[in-house]
């Protein structure tokens, strides 16, 4: 979770001005190890935005040719939200390059309808805060929340009952854990695991199964614990939301039920974007 860039800029002028003719937005999510761009309307969807189409590919990849096959053909919008500088760089020269009739909005905390309780607002990721804008077009007005992203890192986040970002946990995701496990030890071996994966027995009968054992349900007991504390700590019941690819994996394991919205930080960039729209053309 790097820390967020605060200026936004669009590529082809005024960046107070949203194009009022192209009704296609292209959100994007940069993270450390992934690219996700969604495909949307320019219109909010009630109650919430959801990508019709959406292309993931690894950060560090050559990503341009792949991209370039899964665009549609016309005027597009584009609104990024970052926590990797270098690959939001990368992106707006080739769309500079490419496809210069293009809007292009980098988005920084200060952009996104969200009041930030914490002592460095600039510094809390994108991915964080933009999940709490979606999930404030979900959860109940008068109930708190806490948001679940369970991606490259694991954050557990916490909503006030008037829609605050209030700050919370981030935790190493599973292949974080392994690789420094591996890196730091002479004889652990790196085991690839995922939340998605099938459950392993608590019992590893082999280092590899012992392994994944403490992956799995050291993540699951983390994240438990910090749902658990966290709403312990509400006058009242919250309501739970679940990110990320592996949400609908984890939500079982959680101690008490949720709702799996997979494309949150997207549709948060689409909500962000549908209001700065308004702001600029009302």
């Amino acid at each position: 979770m790097s820390p967020q860039a605060n200026n936004n800029h669009v590529l082809d002028g005024d960046m107070q001005v949203m194009d009022p003719h192209s009704k296609r937005l292209i959100a994007v999510d940069i993270g450390n190890h992934q690219l996700k761009f969604g495909l949307l309307p320019t219109e909010k969807a009630i109650p919430l935005p959801q990508p019709s189409s959406v292309l993931k590919v690894p950060t560090q990849g050559e990503l341009f040719d792949e991209l370039a096959r899964w665009l549609p053909t016309g005027r597009l919008n584009w609104c990024v939200a970052t926590v990797h500088r270098q690959a939001e760089l990368r992106l707006s020269e080739w769309v500079r390059k490419h496809r210069p009739n293009d809007q292009y909005v980098l988005l920084g905390n200060g952009d996104l309808p969200i009041d930030i309780r914490v002592d460095h607002p600039e510094q809390v990721g994108a991915d964080r805060l933009l999940a709490a804008v979606a999930v404030n077009q979900l959860r109940a007005a008068d109930r708190a929340a806490i948001v679940v992203d369970a991606g490259s890192a694991i954050t557990v986040d916490l909503l006030s009952a008037g829609g605050a970002f209030e700050g919370g946990v981030i935790l190493p995701g599973l292949d974080m854990v392994a690789k420094a496990m591996a890196r730091q030890t002479d004889l652990l071996p790196f085991v690839q695991y995922s939340i998605a994966d099938k459950p392993p027995p608590i019992v590893g009968k082999s280092t590899t199964g012992a392994i994944s054992s403490g992956l799995f349900w050291g993540s699951i007991g983390a994240v438990r614990e910090a749902v658990s504390r966290m709403s312990s700590e509400l006058e009242a019941d919250s309501q739970l939301f679940l990110a990320g690819g592996d949400a609908g994996k984890l939500s079982p394991f959680l101690p008490r039920s949720a709702q799996v919205v997979p494309e949150l930080v997207l549709a948060g960039i689409a909500v962000t974007y549908a209001q700065l729209k308004e702001r600029s053309t009302g």
